[in-house]
């Protein structure tokens, strides 16, 4: 993830961009589904 956004921050690529985008959105969505499994365990 880090040297796509290299990519982008010194080349202006812009296809680094969207998938830097893409990265951070698959990374939201484990965490999220991390936060729900992990706030059911502490129900338990």
């Amino acid at each position: 993830m880090l040297s796509i956004s290299e990519a982008y921050l010194k080349s202006g690529n812009k296809a680094a961009g969207t998938r830097a985008r893409k990265a951070s959105l698959e990374l939201t969505k484990l965490f999220k589904e991390f936060r729900k499994v992990s706030v059911e365990e502490g129900k338990k």
